[in-house]
């Protein structure tokens, strides 16, 4: 269960690490004075203005015990809502839906199936969920407004790093190439915890105007274990009329997340 728990819910795996996948350096380019603001000023410049974006993608996951191929579909409606399919040979495996107040999904191997808010699903996995993570994951920003918060600034790998302030005990750091200022790589590490998670973004393409990662590689890495997950977009289109269709199937047995 847990494997198609963890396709179907990419990013509540904010609890993780790696630093070995491949990242593209940035353009040799670099202004080593740019100051912070334009540097977010210009990542948040990138078109993203859609109202729904359909999203066929394939997807590798991998942990110390399991390798599995599944192809998945991925709905958005912006600010909204997002519909998660995973399916295997064609059959629906889970499904999530994730609204900004609540996030459902089932699996079909156990017939189990989830409906809570994000701090008993933030507890579960040991970090801070929200629906605009989810979506910024998804579309290529980083996981946190940065206009709101503390940033520290240096180069590596030609690439502009900003690095939180933190007050407590989670580190970020955001990773963004000198042309377009798009996000290439996020980190997120909990040292106390001993869990660290790495997010890459090979390439990016631009579709109708709009800029969207080609896809996104997730390493994480924490006491139980490794996990990767290789997210490939295989086709984008935006703006199209679409529904969200979700419905437990009957017989299912509610688990409950303390």
């Amino acid at each position: 269960m847990k494997k198609y728990i963890g396709l179907v819910l990419l990013v509540f795996i904010v609890s993780c690490k790696s630093a070995k996948t491949a990242v593209t350096e940035g353009s040799a380019n670099v202004d080593k004075k740019m100051p912070l603001e334009k540097i977010i000023r210009n990542h948040y410049a990138n078109n993203r203005n859609f109202v729904t974006a359909y999203i066929k993608a394939s997807v590798k996951y991998r942990d110390e015990n399991n390798t599995q191929n599944v192809t998945t579909e991925i709905r958005i409606k912006k600010n909204e809502m997002i519909l998660v399919s995973i399916r295997l040979l064609g059959i629906t495996m889970a499904k999530a839906l994730i609204t900004p107040t609540e996030v459902k999904y089932y699996e079909k191997i156990n017939g189990k199936y989830f409906e809570g808010n994000y701090a008993a699903l933030g507890q579960f996995v040991g970090t801070d969920l929200d629906f605009e993570k989810v979506q910024n994951l998804l579309i290529g920003q980083a996981l946190d407004d940065l206009k709101t918060g503390e940033y520290k600034t240096s180069i590596e790998g030609n690439l502009y790093k900003l690095q939180n302030m933190p007050a407590g005990n989670t580190t970020k750091e955001y990773f963004f190439e000198s042309m377009k200022f798009l996000l290439r790589k996020q980190t997120i590490s909990q040292a106390q915890q001993q869990r660290t998670m790495q997010v890459v973004y090979p390439d990016y393409m631009q579709n109708n105007g709009v800029e969207l990662p080609t896809g996104l590689v997730i390493d994480a890495d924490q006491k139980k274990g490794k996990t990767n997950i290789n997210i490939t977009y295989n086709s984008v289109t935006f703006n199209e009329a679409m529904t969200f269709p979700y419905s437990v199937p009957e017989g299912y047995e509610r688990i409950f997340i303390n």
